[in-house]
């Protein structure tokens, strides 16, 4: 997968990079097939300082994207809100892929069962 990070008002520092490429690289444990990564971090000094830090991040992934954004104080906790926040939605999308393929093996069970009969 490729991750692409986006630095605006901040400069991107090693330890940044390799913290948003480690929470990134945590998300393919679902098996998605995720494509690629796009992460937009920046510093907006307009918004109050507590909601200064601002990270987006879009998942490119078969069939439709995903995408999540947070605000926060701390460059850090953002990053880790979004990444929880992909985290539940990529959940979502796998228990309804698996449901899908569990719900067509049992229909086809039941077809079986009835041909039989």
């Amino acid at each position: 997968m490729q991750i692409h990070i986006s630095p605006r008002d901040i400069k991107l520092t090693p330890a940044i990079h390799a913290y948003v490429a480690q929470r990134i690289e945590s998300l393919e444990h679902f098996g998605l097939n995720l494509i690629g990564a796009h992460v937009a971090l920046w510093h907006d000094d307009t918004r109050v300082s507590k909601h200064a830090f601002v990270v987006k991040i879009h998942l490119a992934l078969p069939g439709p994207d995903i995408h999540a954004e947070d605000h926060g104080h701390d460059l850090y906790k953002a990053i880790d809100v979004v990444t929880d926040r992909l985290e539940e939605q990529l959940r979502h999308r796998k228990s309804k892929l698996v449901k899908g393929s569990r719900e067509k093996s049992r229909k086809a069970k039941v077809r079986r069962q009835v041909s039989v009969v």
